[in-house]
């Protein structure tokens, strides 16, 4: 969907009340007028161990619920990647699907939905407005199934980009990761001039909770290599890694999701001191602080090798939510008898239980805990695709523009006789959707979803006049005996998502450079690289005419098109490194050692021809 949801693990659904909650008596944490404390400890002080621990726990949406009785005191639950409710489900399929679940006790996934670009191509833009703006518009399509949480923004500085996640990164900078937290008011409203920093903040019904991840430093593994140790000092931890968090509790963020990774060997899931000591009590974070998926099954090797040792480091960790897609069983029971036996003080129950009903009495839950059909029509909409356009045009980096600085390729007539069109992302949405896209690990294809490939938007940028020719992978004297005035070469790597996508060679994925041979040796080409971060392009370069990174660009390929031919200039600066070889990894600006192909900020411009 919108840029949060085709960057995360899926979007989680807050319920109300559990089962037996405010049987009577209940007026006061319902009374919407009441300060949010009062209503927290009124309804805390009415509440069971086992609802309390039940609000604790989130569940997977596709588990079968005829069969879980203990549904009902599930406090939250969540769609996962590839998660849902029916096959190219419609958006008053997820809403009925949610106001079932609430009834009973409380989207990257969705089909025609807006597929923003992935955070790598909109840290190119340096335009938080645009990036505020694209919350907004995420927001809305996440509420126009029903969902009122997504699991956004990831502002991970990924420092090497062997890491598969790292077109969920903005930058290796992180003063741009920090400028681009301005999509958390786009997502949840702007915080009123009067506020506290660390409250959760969410207002009006187009609008969604937050969730800051992965905290922290997930974007510094060794080797890029994901769930890894990152092996940072006190300074870099703290000027790198950290200050996007800082951004990110001054603009109200409802919550905080814990990383899968280590810092300097200690698991993030398990780190009292900087969950509980420096994100709660330095930082004054006062909403919850969330697991990532089975997170506290990495605690120990191999899962449930020590669970219960898992819930007592994480909980004591300062987790206040853990996502047990289908294991809560277990976990409940553990924790528990872990409070039973007084492992675990009943305060800390009760301070987790008081973050999590904060969130909810932001968000108005207990005032509109079901989903209305009224924002359906903003699922999609030509204003979202607009918007998505405009950041497709942005995020695109020009690298080269013809083999002089006297004789620019770019932009391109639009009257041209006969051009080629060729690359195996030329004609494949789902290849420049790339991961979280429908699917956990994207999908290649047309079918995925609703978008414009770009091969669709050349063959709409064009005079009536000029012929388009697709051919995925010609050989040279197909080329040579064409008589092309020119071609475009778009190519690139598969989707992925997470581990799937740790790469440590980082070469063009085939048929890429046996493309760019067999064209660009015969006719003057533009190449498109379409890729979640900079690959070895180097032998490459010297052979092409006009060199062009499009990043992931999502559904609206029309974009790309736009400045191919002039209609608008090149703007984006690159917000990564473009390195040379993999041996120089990882390097990044401001290296001793700092040696690139093109350099962070490096960006060709061109002026619209029209």
């Amino acid at each position: 969907m919108a840029e949060a949801w085709n960057t995360l693990l899926g979007i989680l659904f807050l319920c109300c009340w559990s089962s037996t909650m405010g049987a009577k008596n209940y007026v006061l944490y319902k009374d919407a007028t009441k300060p949010v404390e009062v209503r927290v400890k009124d309804l805390l002080g009415r509440m069971t161990l086992e609802e309390k621990i039940g609000q604790m726990v989130q569940i997977e949406r596709a588990n079968d619920w005829n069969e879980l009785e203990e549904c009902v005191l599930s406090g939250s639950l969540f769609s996962g990647g590839g998660s849902v409710p029916a096959d190219r489900a419609s958006p008053k399929q997820w809403i009925d699907m949610v106001n079932e679940f609430q009834k009973v006790h409380g989207h990257n996934n969705v089909y025609k939905a807006t597929i923003f670009p992935h955070n790598v191509g909109l840290g190119v833009t340096r335009d938080p407005a645009l990036v505020k703006k694209i919350g907004a518009a995420t927001a809305a399509e996440v509420r126009a199934t029903g969902i009122p949480y997504a699991f956004a923004p990831c502002i991970a500085v990924c420092r090497d980009p062997r890491w598969g996640r790292c077109y969920e990164s903005y930058s290796e900078d992180h003063k741009i990761v920090q400028t681009m937290t301005e999509i958390i008011p786009g997502l949840q409203g702007d915080v009123p001039s009067k506020f506290k920093s660390g409250t959760p903040f969410v207002s009006g019904k187009d609008k969604v909770a937050a969730c800051a991840k992965h905290y922290v430093g997930d974007g510094g593994t060794i080797k890029g290599i994901n769930e890894n140790n990152t092996i940072v000092t006190d300074n870099e931890l703290y000027n790198i890694h950290m200050p996007a968090y800082l951004n990110s509790l001054d603009k109200g963020v409802a919550t905080v999701m814990v990383s899968y990774s280590s810092i300097n060997g200690v698991k993030m899931h398990g780190n009292r001191k900087l969950v509980t000591g420096f994100l709660k009590r330095k930082l004054k974070f006062r909403s919850f602080v969330i697991s990532d998926w089975e997170g506290i099954d990495r605690i120990t090797y191999p899962p449930h090798k020590n669970y219960s040792y898992s819930i007592l480091k994480s909980v004591k960790a300062g987790v206040d939510m853990f996502m047990l897609p289908y294991n809560y069983t277990e976990f409940i029971n553990g924790l528990t008898d872990l409070v039973n036996k007084n492992a675990i003080p009943m305060n800390r129950i009760n301070y987790a239980v008081k973050r999590i009903l904060r969130v909810k009495f932001a968000m108005g839950l207990f005032e509109n805990p079901l989903a209305d059909y009224s924002l359906i029509d903003k699922l999609g909409s030509q204003e979202h695709r607009e918007l998505a356009r405009e950041a497709v045009r942005k995020s695109l980096v020009l690298l080269k523009n013809g083999k002089s600085a006297k004789r620019p390729v770019l932009p391109l007539p639009k009257k041209a006789g006969k051009i080629l069109v060729a690359g195996s992302h030329a004609d494949n949405l789902g290849n420049q959707c790339g991961g979280w896209t429908i699917k956990w690990q994207g999908q290649e294809g047309n079918n995925l979803t609703i978008g414009t490939t770009i091969l669709q938007g050349i063959q709409a940028a064009v005079d009536p006049s000029t012929k388009v020719v697709f051919n995925e992978n010609p050989d040279t004297k197909y080329v040579k005996s064409q008589d092309f005035s020119h071609a475009i070469v778009v190519v690139g790597e598969p989707p992925y998502a997470e581990t799937a996508g740790d790469n440590q060679n980082l070469t063009l994925p085939h048929p890429g450079p046996k493309t760019i041979k067999n064209v660009c040796g015969a006719v003057e080409c533009v190449v498109v690289i379409v890729s979640g971060r900079p690959l070895v392009i180097g032998p490459y370069v010297p052979e092409v005419d006009a060199l062009v990174a499009a990043w992931l660009p999502g559904s609206e390929g029309q974009g790309v098109a736009d400045v191919l031919f002039g209609d608008y200039g090149f703007t984006g600066k690159l917000a990564r490194t473009w390195f040379k070889r993999v041996d120089q990894l990882p390097m990044n600006v401001g290296d001793k050692h700092y040696d690139p192909l093109f350099p962070f900020g490096f960006g060709l411009e061109t002026k619209p021809s029209n």
